[in-house]
């Protein structure tokens, strides 16, 4: 009876199609890891990317059908039918060494489709990894100032039982309201930021159920779950560069498709240059003459046949079609040098990032923090007991809130950086050496 009332008050108060039953939709929390499975399977846009694998199949079909035959008759009227025969036949044009070329021509449409598709999917997955670390780093922010409101509300508190106790002047107790409103406004700008984060991370994964994913980890601190966030601690040692860009020109889906490029080009020259062969015209069939129309008075019939060669190139030889397939074939092969050059400055980069991303979390964690803590924690215990002004301490909670806030976009960097130099490596397994 309790549970009828409840879904009766909640159909009363909340209009169909606006803010109602049928807009509450499923939320599902996820780890990274089931972020990723959940694109991949759901992904609309991937699904779509995958038809153009199917699409390239039948091409090869397409590329490698026979020509359809024809049906002819002649019937010849008045006095031509007493001198040929009626007829009755097929002709089929046979294509010289063109089906063959179409085919592999198709044949390596559809590898380059394939390649296109994994890159597609690799990017999705980096992309999930971006949408996801960047909602946890804007729920951690917003713990942070939601933490620092808590903190600044206490010492709003102090202020206000040490003004009564007229151990501070007022301005102390209007100080800390200041301080302490500014930081309403900041936690309700994080907040924003929360579900903006969160629609940002729902449009990756692009579910056609409109479920909505949240991430189950809430924040960076605490343990720092590296393992949870796919990426290795910053206390790993890392390859050298040389041992990595060979691997990485090796992984490259754009280094890949490029090759593929010069290999369609190499076959759509064959398949042009291969116009110039003539093709054969084969017809025959069945003739007769009734024996009105015959010399002898007899019914006369039989069969005949015939071979004629087709589209020679005489006026015609194709010339500029051929040039311009080898000018593919050129283009195609310059194109894939310069991804590699640019493949090269791309992973170089990404490695530095990732170092100096690693380089300065570490220093975070071992020298800022620790003494940013203890100085804010001195700091509040003097003024409460009247050693310091207020205006020193709101100052040092403010540096120690950039602080955090600092060491929070220090971690998002870090994940980040991860994520971007598997990006540009394409290597998701990148294996790290022992650690050290």
């Amino acid at each position: 009876m309790k549970k009828f009332l409840i879904i009766l008050i909640i159909i009363i108060t909340c209009p169909i199609g606006v803010s109602g039953i049928e807009d509450i939709k499923p939320v599902k929390k996820v780890y990274l890891n089931e972020a990723v499975d959940a694109a991949l399977k759901n992904n609309i846009d991937l699904k779509a990317a995958r038809i153009e694998v199917e699409i390239a199949k039948n091409n090869i079909k397409t590329a490698n059908k026979l020509q359809n035959p024809s049906v002819g008759a002649f019937y010849f009227m008045g006095a031509a039918g007493r001198s040929e025969p009626r007829q009755v036949g097929l002709s089929e044009d046979i294509e010289i060494l063109k089906r063959s070329a179409r085919k592999n021509l198709a044949a390596s449409n559809l590898a380059l489709v394939e390649k296109n598709v994994s890159y597609t999917k690799f990017d999705l997955k980096m992309d999930v990894r971006e949408a996801y670390i960047n909602l946890v780093a804007q729920k951690s922010i917003l713990d942070t100032l939601e933490q620092q409101k808590e903190l600044q509300e206490e010492l709003l508190d102090i202020a206000e039982h040490r003004a009564k106790a007229n151990e501070v002047p007022e301005i102390d107790v209007l100080q800390a309201e200041i301080a302490l409103n500014q930081l309403i406004t900041q936690v309700n700008t994080a907040k924003v930021n929360v579900n903006t984060a969160l629609a940002g991370f729902n449009k990756i994964i692009n579910d056609p159920d409109k479920v909505i994913y949240d991430s189950k980890d809430k924040l960076f601190s605490e343990e720092n779950n590296f393992e949870e966030m796919l990426t290795p601690p910053p206390t790993y040692k890392f390859p050298q560069f040389s041992a990595i860009l060979e691997k990485a020109l090796e992984n490259r889906y754009d280094v890949k498709i490029a090759k593929q490029e010069i290999d369609i080009a190499e076959k759509n020259l064959t398949v042009v240059a291969r116009q110039r062969i003539p093709d054969i015209s084969l017809t025959g069939g069945y003739a007769f003459k009734p024996g009105a129309y015959s010399d002898t008075g007899n019914f006369n019939n039989g069969a005949y046949a015939g071979a004629s060669l087709v589209n020679i190139p005489l006026f015609y030889n194709y010339a500029p079609e051929i040039q311009n397939a080898a000018l593919k074939v050129q283009q195609a092969e310059l194109k894939y040098e310069s991804v590699k050059n640019k493949a090269v400055k791309d992973v170089s980069a990404a490695y530095e990032r990732f170092l100096t991303a690693g380089e300065n979390l570490n220093y975070y964690e071992e020298k800022i923090l620790k003494s940013s803590e203890k100085m804010i924690d001195m700091s509040m215990d003097s003024y409460e007991h009247g050693k310091s002004d207020i205006t020193a301490l709101i100052v040092m909670k403010q540096g120690y809130r950039s602080i955090i806030v600092g060491y929070t976009y220090a971690l998002s960097e870090y994940y980040n950086s991860w994520t971007d130099f598997l990006r540009e490596t394409n290597d998701e397994d990148f294996e790290f050496p022992e650690n050290i």
